[in-house]
């Protein structure tokens, strides 16, 4: 049975799982339920509910009700892994449907740009980061093009998570080695079937165990290829945390990563000793961020970082009066004596952004270069925070300053037609019917797509500053004149 077949059962199945459902939580409230379960109102000789357990007088009511979340969970479970299969096929059928509108002769580069537009518009709709919207539809093409794996999750038998490991384990093989690798699997009458749980049986770490340990026995390549393979896919990867911290995750050849990883080790437990308080755990991180930053003389101490950052650092808490905490561009809060100590030691290229104690509003960007083009795109991305696109979250240093309405269109260069895109947003505009609206000083653009959907753009929400306890409200409007007089100054 194919995907268009089991259209009509996925929703019989998920028509199925909203009523079995519905019968669960027909009992309503905990009181109504307590009492429904404990007065032995039957049906005929018995009321049935889910698993066949009959309701009388002598039910275990607190029992019952437990067994009832349990059944709801699963039902639950089975409802979400059959809403996943539509969901999966309505995004790869609106990839379909978009590229059979694209001209036959038109270009690749129209080709991608097309392509972009619809996972833009499914990222939209779906709210979600473009990134996850480009998987999103990967993951659902090639699922929806393996019928065996797409009818398991139509049925609820799997999870959206076990088909995803299918997905991913089958990238890279040709459809030979897919259809065999999915027929072991899930085809029982394939002639070296997979033994034991079936696939949603599994929990998904042991289920992606055992397909890539298949997968690594039956590739038609060797490991030596695909290992080049991998190699050419080597990149960083940087995720902000809360509390002023972040992750940097590196993907290395294993050799390289075991060998960066042993000596961190090795260095840290030389460091160790009575006057070392650090843990090894500690001192791994510390260790590698003094050999990335240039300390190796001094390894396990982390030198003040040098990079072109923006850090928001509300006058008093720079002052030292408060410890409000500041904001570091790319990051998010970080505490104040960190702002202090980068504003300080790092101050060629961290420019410090302070805030009006009134409102919270941005005074003056700090710098050494007077240059109006290096102020205004300080300025846009102090403003933006990030690329404006939708659902669009790099806050990278190097996106572009692009002008909204084109300067050879008559588009003035000044903050009310200027923004912020990262580079593969600032292509996606130019070439697709995607389209900004006006900014303002201290609002970045909302955007529409070429669908005509319309989205509103994300508003910075500055607070006033923290006082000093020991001043008093009567205070503070002379020391705001003060302090906004020493700034200009």
């Amino acid at each position: 049975m194919g995907i268009g077949s089991g259209v009509g059962a996925g929703a019989e199945g998920v028509h199925a799982s909203v009523a079995a459902l519905d019968a669960l939580t027909a009992l309503g409230a905990l009181d109504q339920e307590d009492a429904f379960l404990a007065s032995g109102v039957a049906v005929g000789s018995g009321a049935a509910l889910g698993s066949g357990v009959v309701i009388g007088p002598g039910v275990d009511v607190l029992r019952r009700r437990y067994e009832i979340r349990l059944e709801r969970l699963e039902l639950a479970a089975r409802l979400e892994a059959q809403l996943a299969a539509m969901k999966a096929r309505d995004a790869a059928e609106a990839m379909g449907f978009q590229l059979a509108m694209t001209p036959p002769d038109a270009s690749v580069q129209d080709r991608t740009y097309a392509e972009m537009s619809v996972v833009e518009e499914i990222a939209g709709v779906l709210t979600v980061s473009s990134a996850a919207a480009g998987a999103l539809v990967e993951q659902s093409r090639k699922i929806c093009s393996l019928p065996p794996v797409f009818q398991a999750l139509s049925a609820g038998a799997m999870s959206w998570q076990h088909a995803r490991i299918v997905a991913d384990e089958t990238e890279g093989l040709d459809p030979a080695g897919a259809a065999a690798l999915v027929a072991h699997f899930f085809d029982p009458d394939a002639p070296h079937p997979a033994r034991g749980a079936a696939p949603g049986e599994l929990v998904p770490s042991r289920f992606r165990a055992k397909v890539r340990a298949w997968r690594e026995r039956h590739h038609p390549e060797t490991l030596q290829k695909r290992h080049a393979k991998g190699v050419a896919d080597r990149r960083m990867e940087y995720t902000p945390d809360r509390d002023g911290m972040a992750w940097v995750s590196l993907y290395l050849p294993g050799d390289t990563a075991c060998a960066i990883w042993n000596r961190t080790t090795a260095t840290a437990r030389g460091l160790q000793g009575p006057n070392e308080p650090r843990t090894i755990t500690q001192l791994r991180p510390d260790i590698a961020a003094s050999l990335l930053l240039g300390s190796a003389s001094e390894p396990g101490k982390v030198p003040t970082p040098r990079a072109d950052v923006l850090v928001t650092v509300p006058v008093l808490s720079l002052l030292g009066l408060t410890e409000e905490p500041a904001m570091l561009d790319g990051l998010g809060p970080i505490p104040a004596s960190t702002a202090r100590k980068l504003v300080a030691d790092g101050a060629n290229s961290f420019y410090r952004v302070l805030v009006d104690p009134r409102d919270g509003a941005p005074l003056e960007i700090g710098r050494k270069n007077y240059r109006l083009t290096e102020t205004i795109k300080r300025w846009i991305r102090m403003r933006d925070g990030k690329c404006t696109f939708p659902g669009c979250t790099n806050r990278t240093p190097d996106n572009d300053t692009d002008h909204l309405q084109a300067w050879e269109c008559g588009g003035p260069t000044g903050a009310s037609n200027l923004a912020q895109l990262c580079p593969k947003h600032h292509r996606l505009k130019h070439h697709t019917q995607w389209t900004p609206e006006p900014a303002t000083e201290d609002r970045s653009p909302g955007w529409t797509s070429p669908t005509g959907r319309h989205y509103k753009p994300e508003h910075p929400h500055p607070e006033p500053t923290h006082w000093p306890s020991a001043i008093h409200p009567g205070q503070r409007s002379l020391l705001e004149e003060v302090l906004l007089q020493r700034l200009a100054n």
